[in-house]
């Protein structure tokens, strides 16, 4: 029996890490385009009440708040796809190991 193929999987998960590193970051890149709309309106909302000479503490909470929302998405996938992966690892191995044992001599 070969080797279970998780390529797919792999990438994947490599493509979330990345995704994660950027992130952390704080690159606009990763983020999906509801979750870019609201760190422009965050950070508008913030540039207008420093214009105003106001406090932005209320935007930067916002943005805080909204980082950390797509940082714990991204960690979820991650988990799932590395929880995929070990199943499918796991599933290959016990089916070796059946196969293994209904051959005896």
């Amino acid at each position: 029996m070969a080797r279970p193929n998780t390529r797919r999987l792999d990438r994947e998960i490599q493509q979330t890490e990345r995704k994660l590193k950027a992130v952390r970051k704080e690159e606009m890149w990763p983020l999906t385009g509801r979750e870019r709309r609201q760190v422009v309106a965050a950070l508008a909302g913030g540039s207008l009440k420093v214009a105003r000479g106001k406090s932005p503490g209320r935007a930067e909470r916002k943005l805080e708040t909204l980082w950390q929302s797509v940082q714990t998405r991204l960690t979820q996938e991650l988990t799932a796809l590395q929880t995929e992966r070990q199943r499918i690892v796991n599933e290959a191995a016990s089916t070796k190991a059946a196969k293994k044992s209904s051959i005896w001599w």
